[in-house]
């Protein structure tokens, strides 16, 4: 067998579609990766595999417990805050209880009001955009995209709208998995303690306020992790959300309607982008809880099997003309699949928030173009997450609101 494939390295940025296609010539629907440390695990590439894999939860348990590399894992391994163990949220809790933490959440979300949502990220968008719009340039990932979500998310939660330069921050930290990644998942879970216990003090017409007081009996550790992994979920895929789809549409002929009023082409493009880009390209994971055959692969019990996410939308058995426009086809695994996939009220609310930044752009800045060549514009080094580290714009200088 060839050698295992690192799950680093910066053909993850510059060609990751190349890459996928690569491993999966070598090595099949499952790939054998390593990890950070040289830690073994098997990515899922293959669209049916996966689909197997999140669709029998007794098999492919999101336990963590179960995996048998914990002896080998450090204390300061970088990936601790994406592959956590005995950690008490959602992430990692399976069966009946699962089920009711789902529900938490999802009533939560609901109660909010689709109006109310759309105003908020309107507000918010228009902001960011009075900021920019008489200076002629601007860099819409790091001016814009990477500050609308979680100001809009942190509204709806609770927190202070001063709060979200530091949550982005510790989000970016985390998710990145170097070396701030532990420090800044400390901070994201230090602010939605006092978030809590301020919450649990004067209630108000919130999430927070509504997860405290949902009927499940979860403790506040339990709320404290859920809401941290619901921030890191909403905040970033959304903020690449919103820089893929602009960027797709500055560069690809199919969508210049986009650039220039046609809102159906915004909804045809972010769709584009979950199948052909999609923000969340790995995830961690599942854990085999017995041996089994997968892909024609052998996969020991305790076995951690990343999912390919990215992989699995561009397998050239359900994708055989990767030049054709999807269009309304939404069967893609961008928001997962089986009982871990993202809660629908979760889907919804990162679909309003970041549509409405897109249009929001589209009508403020009117003649938007990029600044650069199409091709210098790069990617930040993560294997989990697809975003671009700038897109620079230029357009003609207009007044604030």
């Amino acid at each position: 067998m060839t050698a295992p494939v690192p799950l680093s390295g910066p053909r993850f940025q510059t060609e990751p579609a190349r890459l996928y296609r690569e491993m999966r010539r070598e090595h099949g629907a499952v790939t054998p990766v390593v990890l950070d440390g040289d830690i073994p695990a098997w990515l899922v590439l293959g669209y049916r595999e996966l689909h197997q894999v999140t669709g029998d939860p007794v098999l492919f348990s999101r336990d963590s417990d179960l995996w048998s590399q914990w002896d080998h894992i450090p204390d300061d391994w970088p990936l601790l805050p994406m592959i956590g163990r005995r950690q008490p949220s959602i992430l990692y809790t399976v069966g009946e209880r699962h089920r009711e933490r789902v529900g938490m959440i999802s009533d939560a979300l609901e109660a909010v009001d689709p109006s109310e949502l759309r105003s908020y990220a309107e507000k918010f968008a228009d902001e960011l955009i009075d900021g920019i719009c008489a200076k002629g340039e601007t860099d819409l990932v790091g001016d814009y995209a990477m500050l609308l979500p979680v100001r809009v998310l942190a509204r709806l939660y609770g927190f202070r709208d001063e709060q979200g330069p530091g949550l982005v921050t510790a989000l970016n930290d985390m998710i990145d998995g170097r070396d701030r990644a532990i420090a800044g998942q400390t901070h994201l879970a230090t602010s939605m303690g006092r978030l809590l216990a301020d919450r649990k003090d004067e209630p108000a017409d919130d999430v927070v306020s509504r997860m405290l007081t949902h009927r499940s009996g979860f403790d506040d550790v339990e709320i404290a992790q859920d809401l941290m992994v619901m921030m890191a979920a909403g905040h970033q895929p959304t903020a690449d959300w919103i820089g893929n789809s602009l960027r797709l549409m500055l560069t690809d002929d199919r969508f210049a309607a986009s650039l220039f009023g046609g809102r159906n082409s915004v909804a045809e493009a972010m769709n584009e982008v979950l199948w052909e880009d999609t923000p969340t390209q790995n995830v961690a994971g599942r854990w085999a809880s017995r041996d089994t055959q997968l892909g024609g692969r052998r996969i020991r019990s305790g076995d951690l099997l990343l999912l390919g996410l990215q992989g699995a939308n561009s397998d050239p058995q359900v994708r055989t003309d990767g030049s054709a426009l999807t269009g309304g086809n939404n069967a893609h695994f961008s928001f997962g699949h089986g009982e871990h996939r993202c809660p629908f009220p979760a889907q919804e609310v990162a679909e309003v928030i970041a549509r409405t930044g897109i249009e929001v752009v589209l009508d403020r800045l009117p003649d938007i173009d990029l600044a650069v060549p199409a091709e210098s514009l790069t990617r930040r080094p993560s294997p989990w997450l697809r975003g671009l580290t700038a897109l620079p714009v230029r357009f003609t200088p207009v007044p604030a609101l």
